[in-house]
């Protein structure tokens, strides 16, 4: 059985966890009767936590929520597992300087043994040049989200009006996912760029967003598909390569094995040039099979590089 004061961080660490525990399921977490939960419940209680218990054929306990909540406990693994995501922070998303005011603030008023394993983690997070972003912005934006009401907002020094969605990270940038209501379509608006004005507008009900998922209409806005996830150009080659070879640098390609050292090819984009460029990456012989389009993006491409000067 573990010493009582690790116990008991145990036990505050699992109520966290979950909104609801059973007394048994507990007492077996931890390796100790449920009679040993009472007790160490009622010394939490003590403490100053909240703890709720809970009628019924099993019993159990809540963490309840409320002001006089004393300041929360964390293990080993969930005080490394926030330095970690901290350091990670640090050079993403554009809040840096926040995060290392965290992880400074964290790493004071953690016990020795600890601070030691933060000091021995080297997190390397390489960041890429993302602008820094307004952490009252971000915050203002997702109360904004969650109260459901219209945003008023500048953007690019043009005022602008949308019902705001969901907020987001890409490419470790933070984008606003919205629909405008001045050009009535969906949209994605770089925070960086944006400066809410107040007060805000009237709340609204959520509509659909046009993809299945969020993580999908991300995906296709970001690659240049349209609501259905269908590249506006789409067009068929044929390689003198394996089929197995060009199926790993194509992903999003539908490729059919035509021999040994020969495959069809069917790929997407969000450009004529653009896919004759990308299939272009391939040091082999290409035939077009369609359509007409590609072939003269292939032309324009040939006569474009003939031009470049050695």
């Amino acid at each position: 059985m573990p010493k009582t004061s690790g116990r008991l961080l145990a036990l505050l660490s699992l109520l966290q966890a979950r909104r609801d525990w059973p007394a048994e399921l507990l007492a077996e977490r931890l390796a100790v009767s449920t009679r040993t939960i009472r007790r160490d419940v009622d010394r939490l209680r003590e403490l100053g936590y909240p703890i709720q218990t809970l009628k019924g054929p099993d019993g159990g306990y809540r963490l309840g929520a409320g002001a006089e909540l004393p300041p929360l406990l964390f293990d080993d693994e969930q005080a490394v597992a926030i330095a970690v995501a901290l350091q990670t922070a640090i050079t993403f998303g554009g809040i840096g300087e926040a995060a290392a005011r965290a992880l400074t603030t964290i790493r004071q008023v953690m016990p020795a043994r600890l601070r030691h394993r933060i000091d021995a983690l080297r997190v390397t997070a390489i960041a890429g040049g993302e602008p820094q972003v307004d952490v009252h912005v971000i915050t203002t934006l997702s109360a904004v989200v969650h109260a459901r009401e219209v945003l008023r907002f500048d953007y690019q020094d043009q005022p602008r009006r949308a019902e705001p969605h969901h907020l987001v990270t890409w490419g470790g940038r933070w984008y606003l996912v919205a629909w405008d209501l001045d050009r009535e379509d969906w949209r994605t608006f770089r925070v960086d760029r944006l400066t809410p004005r107040v007060p805000t507008g009237p709340r609204f009900t959520p509509r659909d967003l046009p993809d299945d998922t969020l993580a999908d209409f991300i995906a296709g806005r970001f690659r240049g598909t349209d609501a259905a996830g269908n590249w506006p150009c789409r067009g068929e080659v044929i390689l003198d390569l394996p089929a197995s070879h060009v199926s790993s640098y194509t992903p999003n390609g539908i490729v059919e094995e035509l021999g040994p050292h020969r495959c069809r090819l069917l790929l997407g984009s969000w450009s004529w040039i653009g896919l004759a460029a990308t299939l272009g990456r391939f040091d082999a012989d290409i035939e077009v099979v369609g359509p007409p389009e590609l072939r003269a993006a292939f032309a324009r491409l040939a006569s474009r590089y003939a031009r470049v000067r050695a």
